[in-house]
């Protein structure tokens, strides 16, 4: 039977029963189950190794979004964030991509830039360093043979002028799966040498650029009108998608709802998601700030959306391949590559961008996300087990979902 991401009423079911239907999707061993019923996915031994001084480890809550078809094949997406609502927005934005066929999405080479600053070159410098340029490379490659051997290596430098007395050296390094920081900084100082002897300079700072705009992904996807609400919504998302376009504090916020989704999924996996987060908004400042989604209304009046960032994730090394939990994350997923990951993350994002903006267009932000949240509420009043839900329900049936009105339902149901 084929494998479907479409499971109707997942979020209704018992963790339990969640569980199960994840461990058949992914083939799951029973100890690997095991591990996500246990709420404790790192041992201590481990999270020693991770980082220095470690006295404990903090929990993020760990859902999966559901619905998800990307390039024609099905996908459950750990997402692991504390925020309510996101992995339900997720989980819609690609139940309502699914009508017109999922994701569609592409990613260039992994190619990360690696940057040795230069100060006070002779006026030939730049023409000294390029006609170097495979003397340059040759020692880069020579620091990572294994690199080497799987496809990847440098593969290009250019040289950019930073004023009278600057001037930056590019190294290009495809790094294949890797996210890649400790292969381009070890190139990176490795060649410094060579290029101060050419540039006549002092090499200063030999480091990895977390703006990868040589590893940009996209996703695109269609919205039916009719699954929408009609031509009118996709309108009303239209003017929400220019406002954003238009000014740099609405972009701003469209650009963290996006991230809501591109971080859980980065987190999950054990990727670094401070480097995503500034590569991504480095990127959409790159001719003014912006928003990194794009939408338009095609022949037949639906919805076209789509998104372009840079993603430098990796599926081998760093904390992927230590963190337990990671590596049951990226089992979940079922992806055979970075690049098969950056997809499906970028499509994460246009998913959670396209809720967002279809709930701020319609009935608003707040309606949906307060439900979500009125059991957080109910628990911050003091309510426990069963009062939970009763608590919940009784302000949402009431949409007054507030402190002092989950403290005075606790009373009343406390007698």
């Amino acid at each position: 039977m084929e494998k479907t991401s479409r499971i109707s009423g997942f979020y209704k079911l018992p963790i339990d029963e969640r569980i199960q239907k994840v461990q058949a999707f992914a083939d799951l061993s029973d100890s690997e189950a095991a591990m996500l019923r246990s709420m404790q996915g790192l041992d201590t031994e481990t999270a020693d190794r991770l980082i220095e001084n470690v006295i404990g480890s903090m929990q993020l809550p760990l859902g999966v979004a559901t619905n998800f078809r990307v390039n024609g094949k099905d996908y459950l997406v750990p997402m692991a964030v504390e925020e309510t609502s996101v992995v339900a927005a997720a989980s819609n934005g690609a139940k309502r991509a699914r009508v017109k066929g999922g994701f569609t999405a592409s990613a260039d080479d992994p190619v990360m830039i690696g940057q040795v600053q230069v100060l006070h070159p002779e006026s030939d410098a730049a023409d000294a360093i390029l006609q170097h340029r495979d003397d340059i490379l040759e020692l880069a490659n020579a620091q990572d043979r294994v690199l080497v051997e799987l496809g990847g290596g440098a593969r290009d430098v250019d040289v950019r002028s930073l004023g009278d007395d600057m001037l930056v050296v590019h190294l290009h390094v495809d790094v294949r799966d890797a996210m890649g920081a400790n292969a381009v900084n070890t190139m990176a100082e490795a060649v410094a040498p060579l290029i101060e002897d050419l540039s006549g300079g002092s090499a200063r700072l030999r480091i990895i650029s977390n703006l990868a705009d040589r590893r940009l992904v996209r996703a695109n996807a269609v919205f039916d009108k009719e699954a929408l609400g009609g031509e009118e919504v996709v309108d009303h998302i239209l003017e929400a998608y220019r406002f954003a376009a238009l000014d740099p504090y609405r972009a701003a916020t469209h650009n963290k709802g996006i991230m809501n989704g591109v971080d859980a999924v980065v987190i999950a996996t054990g990727n670094d998601w401070r480097a995503i987060e500034a590569g991504a908004h480095s990127y959409a400042a790159r001719d003014g700030y912006g928003p990194l989604t794009h939408y338009e209304k095609n022949g037949d009046g639906d919805l076209v959306g789509s998104i372009e960032l840079p993603l430098a994730l990796g599926t081998v090394g760093g904390t992927t391949r230590i963190h337990p939990m990671a590596q049951l994350a990226l089992k979940i997923l079922g992806v055979d590559s970075a690049a098969e990951l950056a997809m499906v993350v970028a499509s994460v994002g246009l998913a959670q961008n396209f809720a967002a903006l279809h709930a701020l267009a319609t009935r608003g932000i707040q309606q949906g996300h307060m439900r979500l949240h009125a059991k957080n509420i109910a628990v911050m009043a003091g309510a426990s087990g069963e009062e939970i839900d009763t608590v919940a329900g009784r302000m949402v049936e009431e949409n007054a979902i507030r402190m002092d009105r989950a403290e005075e339902i606790l009373r009343d149901i406390r007698g």
